[in-house]
């Protein structure tokens, strides 16, 4: 795997404000838009992107908008990122769903590169797929109340 595109960063963002919002009901564009600071026409495509994944659907009308189509806790983002990006694996012959040998390998079963990628792609592959949308809400949750909360000080006498 690359480094993350806007589009998909753009994307675990408006997802997140999505599973924050779970069971709540839908969530307006203009609000995602403002709330998560992502471009309302980049956002509009992002979401329609989303829906065509089968991850968010949309209401129409007064009480309209979108919603995540399955619990937080359900979306991994192992998920996301391989429907949006593509295989995790940093080279393709790396890769467990779109393996492809490099044009420039020579020996696919002695290759130093493709078997520490491989390993670093199992490494990705492990965290990514264990963490989930509702998972990353309650650590952010957990570090704003970190934040908020007063320090202890400490007196010596």
């Amino acid at each position: 795997m690359r480094q993350l595109s806007k589009r998909t960063q753009y994307s675990l963002r408006a997802l997140y404000a999505l599973a924050r919002g779970y069971g709540h009901g839908p969530m307006l564009i203009s609000q995602l838009s403002k709330d998560e600071v992502i471009p309302r026409k980049f956002l509009e495509q992002i979401l329609l992107s989303l829906k065509g994944l089968g991850l968010v659907s949309s209401r129409k009308g007064r009480g309209g908008g979108y919603l995540l189509v399955h619990p937080p806790e359900q979306i991994t983002l192992a998920s996301v990122i391989r429907m949006i990006e593509g295989p995790l694996a940093p080279l393709p012959c790396a890769s467990e769903t779109r393996f492809r040998k490099c044009d420039e390998c020579i020996d696919i079963e002695t290759c130093g590169t493709r078997m520490v990628m491989k390993e670093v792609r199992d490494a990705m592959a492990q965290i990514l797929e264990r963490t989930t949308l509702g998972s990353v809400c309650q650590k952010v949750e957990a570090a704003r109340q970190r934040q908020r909360s007063p320090k202890a000080l400490t007196y010596h006498i």
